[in-house]
């Protein structure tokens, strides 16, 4: 059928001549990690995929099922300062406004040891293995590992002290003192206790972990009812300190008005003067009392000036609002919102950074102008103080000049007169005093704590730790993450071909064809070089009618073609087999011959061991008519190694082995060399390039890139024709499934078209 005119030259001229090898072409770079080539390498791997997937899940399952469980309960608390509406019910201390920075104090004052030595001392933590880890190491002196270890330790201290040093367990820790065990387990709830703040709000939730969730409801409920007692006992105290000063200033009150009315009683009894003399004398005692009157009020508005500017220096500020203090209120409150802004700032950008740096200067300005405002505040009162004091000193000379114009007489009267002065002037005093106390007292039957509980903690149903659905949601995550880059790391640890297209990228040569597998219960009693022909329609067949038309469809179809392979095992006997009976069933005339002298394989094929074959040729001991067999299944000629021979280098190299070539030339419309391995064996490389083209076979998924490149080039220095390659034993299921655009032969669609 592929008959072809013979060249009517002679034998000696047509000889074919000496093939140069093509240039090697560039290795064609694969395209890089595409979605469809992701997706295709997931599917030929999906079961490293779905085994991570599984086993990560379960792993995770069954570590949080073994890990201690811990209850979470939380307390809400709301922060609201206190504010009295009205003069009669204004406390002492003044209600301080609610920032962040007062916000992020409190979240410390409930974190605070002192809170928590409290709790630890109710609770009797320091007995607790979970919050005493003394106790959790004196635990690790009764696990078999540690007794083995002492065991063992004990034995070879004998032998070597040092190693059994070595092999020493360490000791369990002595139990710290009462005083420090109740610190340190004091530290280690504090670490187990969260306070945050909801966001945009002045509600703080006190969270407490344990492995106890009664122990957890009970920590959490006794830190926010022991913070709301500590408010209100700072505020008791602030109260009872303020009692105790207006007391002791009603005390020393009374008891120099005391002293004053006993005074004046015994200057009337002395002087015997009572109420009620001549006209004169009335004259002048109204104008004495004028001036003691004026006295009295200036001496009020003095004490009371004094009094404003030393609560002013002492910080309490009682009525700073009445002396213009508004702007002095504003000033801080300015400073708190630059200092919170600041505070901010240094916690995202750094103090660094220009924006930290201007809101420094906002709060160092902030603080000169509320330093300013409180000195001139401080001013006002000094003059106002500095100016009741010289109108006291003006009223007083006053009244001096007046007494010196009073007679000696009147001397006595003058005196009562200014004792009783002195007596309405403590008296006012003391009522002001009293009035003061009576407030400070009526607060503290209302003053009440500026943080209130909303809801206390209920006992957890479920723990908080380990969270199983979400363990496990994690590990499936982390185990498909895991099984891609398993999978990465196997499809780039596997250097062996897969695929046509990586027989393009890698060796630069066309891949002629996929030959399959064939597993043996296909084959069932025949043969794998016997397939081609009891299986004409079948897949394998096929696969060698494509490398045929391939070898066929060339520029320069090739008349004696090579099959070799890098290494033994990669099918190239069966493929020169089936490739040589497939032509020969399509009407070519076809011979095959056995070039692999030392190990035939078609004599062992075709049943014909021992038989005489090219090397008794070649050494002059045959004749082509004699060597030359006929296969008993097609009309294939076939000529085996004959006599092994180690010298079968010289034998190819000889004129004798290009006369047999340029013989057969002439009867024969193809020629098919089963060549030994090319990586270990010259005589491939001799016998390839007197050929017009050589077949390069690939086990498929077996041999490693580097060993077929190294042949790849062998041949190209010997200047052989390499035409192809062919990639063998291809499984055609797991090909089906990978995802190259190869394996598409293989789909189901094509079924009608074979025959196994």
């Amino acid at each position: 059928m592929l008959d072809r005119p013979l060249d009517s030259r002679a034998p000696g001229d047509r000889r074919p001549s000496l093939r140069q090898a093509p240039v090697s072409s560039e290795l064609i770079e694969p395209e890089g990690l595409t979605l469809t080539a992701l997706l295709a390498a997931l599917r030929r791997r999906r079961w490293v995929l779905i085994l991570c997937a599984l086993l990560f899940p379960v792993v995770a399952f069954i570590a949080a099922q073994n890990l201690t469980p811990r209850y979470t309960a939380t307390t809400s608390l709301i922060y609201e300062t206190q504010s009295y509406q009205g003069p009669v019910l204004q406390g002492t201390l003044l209600p301080e406004s609610t920032t962040d920075a007062v916000i992020a104090s409190q979240v410390e004052v409930i974190r605070s040891l002192s809170v928590m030595r409290r709790v630890a001392r109710q609770f009797n933590l320091d007995d607790r293995p979970e919050f005493a880890w003394w106790l959790r190491d004196a635990e690790r002196a009764s696990t078999p590992w540690y007794r083995l270890r002492e065991a063992l330790a004990q034995r070879l201290s004998a032998v070597s002290p040092d190693l059994a040093e070595l092999v020493a367990p360490k000791p369990v820790a002595d139990t710290p003192p009462k005083e420090r065990a109740e610190v340190q387990a004091a530290e280690e709830a504090r670490d187990r206790l969260l306070v945050t703040v909801l966001r945009n709000s002045r509600v703080l939730q006190v969270q407490f972990t344990s492995e106890d969730p009664q122990l957890a409801r009970d920590v959490a409920n006794m830190v926010a009812q022991l913070y709301t007692d500590d408010q209100l006992e700072a505020k008791f105290n602030a109260v009872r300190r303020a009692n105790d000063y207006l007391g002791g200033q009603v005390r020393d009150l009374r008891q120099e008005l005391q002293q004053t009315e006993q005074q004046i009683a015994a200057l009337r009894a002395t002087s015997g003067l009572q109420r009620g003399q001549d006209r004169e004398a009335s004259i002048a005692a109204d104008l004495l009392r004028k001036l003691n009157t004026d006295l009295t009020e200036m001496r009020n508005r003095q004490a009371i000036a004094e009094a404003r500017l030393a609560a002013v220096r002492s910080g309490s500020g009682g009525d700073i609002t009445a002396l213009g203090a508004s702007n002095l209120v504003q000033q801080r409150a300015i400073l708190d919102a630059a200092r919170a802004r600041l505070q901010g700032l240094s916690s995202n950008l750094g103090d660094r950074h220009p924006d930290v740096a201007r809101a420094r200067t906002e709060v160092n300005d902030a603080q000169r102008a509320v330093a300013g405002e409180t000195t001139r505040v401080v001013q006002v009162l000094q003059t106002e103080a500095a100016a009741a004091a010289a109108s006291v000193r003006s009223l007083e000379a006053q009244l001096r000049e007046q007494e010196a114009k009073v007679n000696q007489n009147q001397t006595a009267e003058i005196q009562i007169n200014a004792l009783e002065r002195s007596a309405e002037a403590l008296r006012s005093l003391l009522r002001q005093v009293l009035e003061r106390s009576q407030l400070t007292a009526s607060q503290s039957a209302i003053e009440k704590a500026d943080a209130r509980v909303l809801s206390v903690a209920t006992l957890p149903g479920e723990p908080s730790f380990p969270k199983i659905p979400l363990f496990v949601a994690a590990a499936v995550v982390l185990g498909v993450l895991f099984g891609l880059l398993v999978i990465w790391f196997l499809e780039q640890a596997d250097s062996t071909i897969r695929s046509g297209d990586e027989v393009r990228s890698a060796l630069g040569l066309p891949n002629l064809a996929l030959v399959p597998m064939l597993r043996r219960g296909l084959l069932g009693r025949h043969r794998v070089e016997d397939y081609v022909v009891r299986k004409p329609l079948s897949p394998f067949a096929e696969s060698m009618r494509t490398l045929r038309a391939a070898l066929w469809l060339g520029a320069e179809p090739p008349r004696v073609v090579v099959i070799t392979a890098a290494r033994p095992g990669e099918g190239k006997t069966t493929t020169s087999v089936a490739l040589a009976r497939s032509a020969a069933m399509n009407g070519e005339r076809v011979l095959l011959i056995d070039c692999d002298v030392r190990q035939p394989s078609l004599g062992r094929v075709f049943r014909a061991e021992g038989a005489a074959g090219v090397t008794d040729l070649l050494l002059g001991q045959a004749v082509l008519e004699r060597i030359i067999r006929r296969d008993h299944l097609s009309s294939l000629d076939y000529i085996p190694a004959g006599a092994a021979e180690i010298h079968s280098l010289g034998l190819f190299m000889s004129e004798a082995m290009a006369g047999l070539l340029d013989r057969v030339r002439r009867d024969y419309d193809l020629i098919v060399l089963d060549a030994p391995p090319a990586l270990a064996m010259a005589d491939a490389r001799v016998v390839a390039r007197l050929a017009d083209a050589t077949l390069l076979c690939v086990k498929w998924r077996d041999t490693p890139r580097s060993v077929v490149r190294n042949s790849l080039a062998l041949l190209e220095d010997a200047h052989a024709r390499v035409v192809g390659a062919c990639l063998t034993q291809v499984d055609a299921k797991v090909h089906g499934r990978s995802g190259y655009a190869d394996a598409e032969v293989y789909h189901p669609r094509y079924g009608g078209y074979f025959r196994e």
